[in-house]
């Protein structure tokens, strides 16, 4: 996300390294450059250019430090302003209210219904909910099955009625189940059509109207640009909503919806999905993604999402088998899936301040594990508990039941006892105290 963007003003600062002081001309030059790279990543141009007139005026108006060069400030002045364009502070989502209810409204294809299950799975695993979900999309068939399949996975109840075409009545049935089964957040999913029409803002209206929802979230594609800034421009005017979801930001290289929704609506984002996987959903975090915008990372959102898989007890554990020379490929197998859980590769490598700069340009494959899970699974399980017993013939067994090489077997076994052996070390240096390890 936002690739194509940082990377222009990254060449747009370059302006100016080797200028003593800001003027008028260099900064001119250089915010002229920034204009056009956020007018190519769809940003709306009355706010490019509102945003460039601001910097300019901010950069002219300081005195540069000797110790500070000119690109420096001019970077800290953009980091600023985008924080400040994106809403400046995180939002919160209002969960008060028994139930709570919240109410999804958007286009068909904006991702409602996923985002739902996603924010159901979130609220429940997170924040100790225990959600409903309602179904109330009676138009598009699939959608109830859709709603179902996302309540099963994330162990979330679904309400429905097939029989029903009232979309008023299913949300306040919802609602009175939730009220006897002793749930405390309602989720109700709607319909949406291809396009604004009248239909479907009444529809949503009068929902709204019934159950009187503490929190309605537009649901909008990301990569459908300034399109999408439109249409939160139509529907908050009719149902006034609390705060908007970029789904789909991941594939978007322009992200220029995520920089003028705000401006626009004047209400805050406050979550975007980044991926299929029921747990590819954030929080957003403006001065967070402003970081990752000029390829400063976001290490904090990195923390984060490790934290969320470290399990105590599986490092005690962990640490003892380490000790003793114990840890096997089970053991190994363990750890990589927990680091797939944490997301995308290449989203979590722009996380890292630096590395963003060096993958520019690269293929991360999303399969890199796949080989050395082929090989770990080939292996049989006395094989997996003790690696000592990898001879010459079980790997050459090992590498055609895998469909790998004996060179890729063998690289393996050399990077999980290089890995063992790291771990080992730090495990003995720190005194068996402070050695992260992930669930299982």
């Amino acid at each position: 996300m936002f690739e194509n963007l940082s990377e222009r003003l990254e060449r747009s600062f370059k302006l100016l390294k080797g200028e003593g002081r800001i003027t008028e001309i260099n900064v001119a030059e250089t915010l002229k450059d920034v204009r056009r790279a956020l007018l190519d990543a769809d940003v709306n141009y009355k706010i490019a250019k509102k945003f460039t007139d601001t910097v300019k005026e901010k950069a002219l108006g300081q005195n540069v430090l000797t110790s500070v060069k000119p690109s420096q400030l001019m970077v800290k002045i953009v980091h600023d302003e985008l924080t400040a364009l994106m809403g400046g502070a995180t939002a919160e989502i209002n969960l008060k209210g028994s139930p709570a209810v919240i109410l999804m409204a958007g286009l068909q294809g904006s991702g409602k219904t996923t985002f739902s299950g996603k924010l159901a799975h979130m609220l429940k695993s997170k924040k100790g909910k225990n959600p409903l979900l309602a179904a109330c999309d009676v138009y598009r068939p699939a959608a109830i099955e859709q709603l179902r399949i996302l309540g099963e996975l994330t162990g979330v109840p679904v309400y429905f009625e097939h029989w029903n075409n009232n979309p008023v009545e299913i949300a306040l049935h919802a609602i009175a189940e939730a009220k006897k089964t002793g749930k405390d957040l309602v989720i109700v999913d709607t319909a949406g059509r291809l396009a604004v029409d009248e239909q479907m803002m009444q529809e949503i209206a009068a929902i709204k109207n019934a159950v009187h929802p503490n929190e309605i979230l537009f649901v909008v594609d990301a990569m459908t640009g300034q399109d999408a800034v439109n249409t939160a421009k139509e529907f908050n005017d009719r149902l006034d909503f609390d705060g908007v979801v970029l789904t789909k930001l991941d594939g978007d290289t322009r992200g220029g919806a995520a920089l003028s929704i705000r401006a626009i609506v004047n209400k805050p984002v406050k979550f975007t999905g980044t991926g299929e996987k029921m747990d590819a959903l954030d929080v957003f975090h403006p001065k967070r993604m402003a970081n990752r915008i000029l390829g400063m990372g976001d290490i904090v959102s990195f923390v984060e999402r490790a934290q969320e898989q470290y399990d105590d007890e599986e490092a005690k554990r962990i640490r003892r088998k380490l000790a003793n020379n114990q840890f096997d490929f089970n053991d190994f197998m363990g750890q990589i899936q927990q680091i797939k859980k944490m997301g995308n590769l290449k989203d979590l490598a722009s996380m890292i301040p630096g590395v963003s700069r060096m993958m520019r340009n690269m293929d991360v494959n999303e399969n890199a594990f796949k080989n050395i899970e082929s090989i770990i699974h080939s292996m049989t399980p006395d094989e997996r508990g003790n690696p000592a017993m990898l001879n010459g013939s079980r790997r050459q067994r090992i590498a055609k039941g895998s469909g790998t090489s004996i060179q890729d077997v063998n690289k393996l076994i050399k990077q999980f006892d290089n890995a063992r052996k790291m771990m080992r070390m730090i495990t003995t240096s720190t005194g068996n105290k402070q050695m992260p390890v992930f669930k299982r």
